[in-house]
């Protein structure tokens, strides 16, 4: 019993841990991006719409669910019974975590579609900033590095 409360305990923690991700908002950056040059865009908000950035499953939630499923496991049966229960538990744990994790780090987002002032239309996905809300008439800024990733700011 002990030993699935505490593989209970760890999943919950290591799930935890992957939603503590870099959020993908106007004001934030992974390390690598520090001091890279970005192109800027300056343009006018067309349009706001509120969309869903899903979240992908990996290893974290699988290999943190199949342990779980495996300790669940070796709690059930004795001898044939408790070697299939292992396996079946950890198949079973590897899944559900999977899914847990991809859930968890799902997240809302804006697409937000913007008049460049060269003439031409983009749109941009991101997670909302904290205070920075996005209408259309707004004067804003595309930032884009090298990679074609991009973020829009207000001006």
């Amino acid at each position: 019993m002990k030993k699935i409360v505490a593989a209970c305990l760890t999943v919950m923690l290591l799930i935890l841990f992957t939603g503590c991700q870099t959020p993908l908002t106007s004001s934030s950056y992974q390390r690598q991006d520090a001091r890279q040059m970005q192109t800027v865009f300056l343009g006018t908000v067309l349009s706001v719409n509120d969309v869903t950035i899903e979240g992908k499953p990996g290893a974290i939630g699988t290999i943190s669910g199949a342990a779980a499923g495996v300790a669940i496991g070796q709690s059930i049966g004795q001898g044939t019974g408790k070697t299939a229960a292992t396996i079946i538990g950890g198949a079973a744990g590897a899944i559900a975590g999977g899914v847990a994790e991809q859930k968890i780090t799902t997240k809302k987002g804006i697409e937000i579609t913007v008049k460049l002032d060269d003439g031409r239309t983009v749109a941009v996905v991101q997670e909302q900033s904290p205070g920075e809300f996005f209408k259309p008439g707004d004067a804003v800024q595309i930032l884009q590095m090298q990679d074609g990733t991009a973020r829009v700011k207000l001006q």
